[in-house]
């Protein structure tokens, strides 16, 4: 599958001409934003492979920026080292629009407490 805005802006407004009501995509780093503007629903951004926090938190950040209502990760959450952190981090990018090294500082903050609270119950 190419993986490029052109290819993106034609798919995501044939869901929505077909009655979708919300249109999950993935990311393209080109011009992600005639993505969201050519959609008349809102795109989901769709998490794909497993990344680093940091570049994960950046995509999502950048993503929210260029017009997607959320995201969606599954990889990126589940397979990282805290898991719970993560979905915290992510969740301040989409709602409280963390920049990607505010939400990374959390999650490393969030993932050292997670550490301690381990540490005492064993």
């Amino acid at each position: 599958m190419t993986r490029d805005a052109q290819y993106f802006r034609l798919a995501c407004r044939i869901c929505a001409e077909l009655g979708a009501q919300m249109v999950k995509t993935y990311y393209c780093p080109e011009d992600f934003e005639t993505v969201t503007a050519s959609c008349p629903v809102p795109i989901v951004m769709a998490g794909g492979k497993k990344l680093p926090e940091l570049e994960a938190l950046t995509m999502a950040w950048n993503a929210i920026q260029q017009g997607a209502s959320g995201v969606d990760m599954g990889r990126n959450i589940f397979q990282s080292d805290a898991p719970k952190a993560m979905m915290q981090a992510i969740a301040g990018v989409v709602h409280k629009n963390l920049k990607p090294k505010e939400a990374f500082d959390l999650y490393e903050t969030l993932k050292e407490q997670g550490k301690e609270k381990s540490i005492r119950r064993g």
